[in-house]
């Protein structure tokens, strides 16, 4: 892999206005969405009660509402949950005089009673009061906020400017662009969630400084070269890098969308995408951002030259030594 894309010489950034129209499109419209339909926020931030049940035949959703209806939860959500014969059931746990473990078992009894004994099978039950759901969704808007502001002090300090705003709006696209996914899926928000959204930042944000760094090498050569052709060849040095872990890491994401469950699936499809959306911003937000901005406030001619090493100073040729006959004299 790394022979086969030793050398090669795309021209990235010439496609930036078709890729920033794509992506523009893609984030108002998940936005949007997302405006319409609100985020599907799970019992973990809501409080209440959740059942997962199996049935042995798909039953009729109808007749599981009417259930639920008539133990006395009107209103509950209502969800097919992988297969035809597998349900979530969301109740909210804020019914006056009852708990929320009393949900769950009133729940059980009731469907127990309408199909059977044995019938449906109970796979996992959360209850989750409305107070500790407060609680988690001001800690993860907490964990949010603190990993980007640490994000921006890590930027402030390891780039100049120039570098550290494309950086940072890189990384905002990330984050809009997640959440538009996130929207357009409907995915349920629970910690899960917010802790794939916090390593996609990351992610992201380590392979533009990868990426960057490669460009301020290339800027201190001695050689004078526009900062178009600079990013384009610092694009290319680090392609072999960046499609071997991008590679790796998408692999082992695509095992858990496929193999690890319901459970685990909302955080492996925001990985999966954070991948592919991480990849696309370091190349074609963060450094035509970067081009622009070095258009727009150039550097001056001190602020090149320092960014050079200083040229090596000659050294002085030796002093003709006198004869031996003029010494002695």
């Amino acid at each position: 892999m790394l022979r086969i894309l030793h050398g090669t010489k795309i021209d990235f950034i010439k496609a930036w206005r078709i890729a920033i129209g794509i992506t523009a499109v893609f984030i108002v419209g998940g936005l949007v969405f997302l405006g319409v339909h609100g985020i599907n926020k799970s019992i973990e931030f809501t409080g209440g009660t959740l059942l997962q049940v199996a049935f042995k035949q798909p039953p009729d959703v109808a007749a599981i509402r009417a259930t639920v209806d008539a133990a006395g939860y009107t209103g509950a959500e209502i969800q097919q949950f992988g297969s035809p014969r597998d349900f979530t059931i969301r109740a909210a746990g804020h019914r006056a005089g009852v708990q929320v473990e009393t949900i769950a078992r009133d729940l059980e009894a009731a469907l127990h009673k309408r199909f059977g004994p044995t019938e449906p099978k109970v796979v996992r039950t959360e209850a989750i009061s409305a107070r500790v759901g407060d609680e988690l969704s001001r800690n993860a808007m907490i964990a949010i906020v603190i990993s980007l502001f640490v994000t921006l002090l890590y930027l402030a300090f390891r780039f100049e400017w120039r570098f550290g705003v494309a950086a940072v709006l890189a990384t905002a696209h990330d984050l809009l662009s997640t959440l538009a996914f996130l929207a357009i899926m409907r995915l349920e928000v629970s910690l899960t969630v917010v802790a794939a959204l916090l390593t996609v930042i990351g992610y992201s944000l380590n392979d533009t400084i990868i990426i960057f760094d490669r460009v301020r090498e290339n800027l201190r050569k001695a050689r004078p070269e526009p900062l178009y052709d600079v990013l384009n060849r610092s694009i290319n040095e680090t392609l072999p890098r960046s499609v071997l872990t991008h590679v790796t890491v998408a692999a082992a994401t695509l095992s858990l969308l496929l193999f690890a469950g319901e459970v685990i699936r909302p955080f492996s499809w925001i990985m999966l995408f954070g991948i592919v959306t991480g990849t696309f911003s370091s190349v074609y937000i963060a450094g035509p951002i970067l081009l622009w901005i070095e258009r727009r406030w150039p550097r001056s001619r001190g602020d090149r030259a320092s960014a050079r090493p200083a040229a090596p100073t000659k050294p002085r040729a030796p002093a003709a030594s006198q004869p031996v006959a003029a010494r002695t004299r």
